[in-house]
């Protein structure tokens, strides 16, 4: 551990890298079993987008010999792009604390993934979230996944227009606002490796 450490905080410094990371936890109703979806993203650096994915597929299995991957994306439009956006599912909270150590502790995912990738991120962001007790996390049969999977780019339009045009929906949009803080639209493009497409 001693020996990881020292490599990468060398590795660190030699590439004058300051991390810049940021989580969140839910404060909302939780699911009664515990379980909870870490959504986390990396921002990497212009044109460092396919080295960092294709690592990553190359090593994916290091990674999800320690938690479940529910999915792995890259964003084609919104916000920022040059980002991977990814899923892991854990049971609870102990359940990550121990992946996290035995992560720390993996030489090979550390020394084949982590410490290569590090001077491709400019920023890592963590967030934890439940799923709704009316949410099923299902695999859907169309190829394209956003948190709200559609068809295609066109077919998100079409059904947004025509929502719009549904009184019920313009006075639900407009009674929930009300409790909007953010709200952030990305199109996702699912990895060759993601088990959610």
């Amino acid at each position: 551990m001693l020996v990881l450490r020292s490599r990468l905080t060398r590795a660190l410094a030699a590439q004058a890298w300051t991390p810049q990371v940021y989580s969140s936890f839910a404060t909302g109703p939780r699911q009664s079993d515990g379980t909870f979806y870490e959504f986390r993203t990396y921002s990497l650096k212009p044109s460092k987008m396919n080295q960092f994915l294709e690592n990553f597929k190359k090593n994916v299995h290091l990674r999800t010999a320690h938690s479940e991957l529910v999915g792995y994306w890259s964003v084609e439009f919104g916000g920022r792009v040059n980002k991977a956006f990814h899923i892991w599912k854990y049971d609870n909270f102990a359940h990550r604390i121990e992946v996290r150590k035995a992560l720390a502790k993996d030489k090979e995912w550390q020394e084949q993934f982590l410490i290569p990738n590090l001077a491709l991120m400019d920023k890592q962001e963590s967030e934890i979230t439940y799923l709704v007790p009316w949410c099923k996390l299902e695999k859907p049969p169309k190829e394209v996944h956003v948190l709200w999977w559609n068809e295609s780019a066109d077919s998100r339009a079409a059904g947004r227009h025509k929502a719009h045009e549904d009184p019920r929906v313009v006075v639900a949009v407009r009674e929930c606002v009300n409790y909007l803080v953010s709200q952030q639209n990305m199109l996702l493009i699912p990895t060759s490796f993601s088990p959610l497409k």
